[in-house]
């Protein structure tokens, strides 16, 4: 039972917080580009990434686990709205927009994995260095 409120407890929150990531990005970033999506999973990625660098080097509990990268950021990042954004730029013969919406989208979201994860492994090597 635990497992199912924080799942729920991680999902509002990601939801909510994708909401207005995506919203701002929207604000800002003007044009047919979805750009709210695109930040929505790059920023997604670095941070799975980043906590699953800690998950490995620090003994975390199952359900908190399952808050943070299952619920929170399962809800926060929105590979679906992905690929019906891409989906709508096909449909209006936005090619090149398409083409390029997934290459950013994939592109950016393994880099982003890669140095969050890598950032997670510098943090706690210092951290361990300092102490």
């Amino acid at each position: 039972m635990y497992k199912i409120i924080f799942l729920m407890a991680g999902g509002a929150l990601g939801t909510l917080s994708r909401f207005y990531v995506a919203g701002l990005s929207h604000r800002f970033l003007a044009g047919l580009m979805p750009w709210g999506t695109l930040v929505v999973n790059s920023t997604g990625a670095f941070f799975i990434g980043l906590f699953w660098g800690l998950f490995e080097l620090k003994d975390v509990s199952p359900n908190t686990r399952m808050f943070i990268a299952v619920g929170f950021l399962g809800g926060f990042t929105t590979f679906s709205t992905f690929a019906l954004e891409t989906m709508n730029l096909l449909k209006e013969n936005e090619f090149k927009l398409a083409a390029l919406n997934i290459f950013a989208n994939n592109t950016l979201a393994i880099i982003f994995v890669f140095a969050g994860y890598f950032l997670a492994k510098t943090i706690l090597t210092t951290l361990k260095q300092q102490i």
